[in-house]
């Protein structure tokens, strides 16, 4: 059976930090399906198409790693891909707990589904979805911590 991987997200946009896990975890899975997700407690910056169109673009010569869109519970969309884990990148304690706790009711609702973590390089914990967007708002050159395929302007 094929080692499955999601790595969810909303990846508004998707930072060199994303990247450094997705490529680090091709040893570890025969396939990693982004998935972005729709979160409707979230405002986007960018349209999902142009999200979408950057990861595809980032990862091109990657012919393991799909993009691929979902709304409802990530655990359920893992279900219908036959994703038998969930990729999650970890920059510092607060995102251990934040992670932890939903890894935790993943796995209540599905425990054949395993949540594997990925610590950040150090030289991208401080990269964040956030703070690109609030460079980018403020006018700031964000080139150099999204992902190869990612067009700002």
């Amino acid at each position: 059976m094929a080692r499955i991987a999601l790595f969810p997200g909303s990846f508004d946009p998707i930072t060199i930090g994303h990247v450094n896990v997705i490529t680090r975890s091709l040893d570890l899975f025969d396939k990693v399906i982004v998935g972005v997700g729709h979160n409707i407690s979230k405002n986007y910056m960018f349209p999902l198409q142009d999200r979408m169109q950057w990861i595809k673009d980032s990862f091109e010569e990657f012919p393991q790693v799909e993009v691929v869109s979902y709304t409802g519970l990530t655990i359920n969309f893992c279900k219908e891909i036959n994703a038998r884990f969930i990729l999650r990148g970890l920059r510092s304690s607060a995102d251990f707990e934040f992670e932890r706790s939903i890894a935790q009711m993943n796995n209540y609702l599905e425990s054949s589904i395993e949540t594997v973590f990925i610590l950040s390089a150090p030289e991208y914990t401080p990269v964040s979805s956030t703070i690109v967007r609030d460079i980018i708002r403020n006018g700031g050159n964000a080139d150099a911590f999204v992902g190869s395929g990612v067009k700002l302007k």
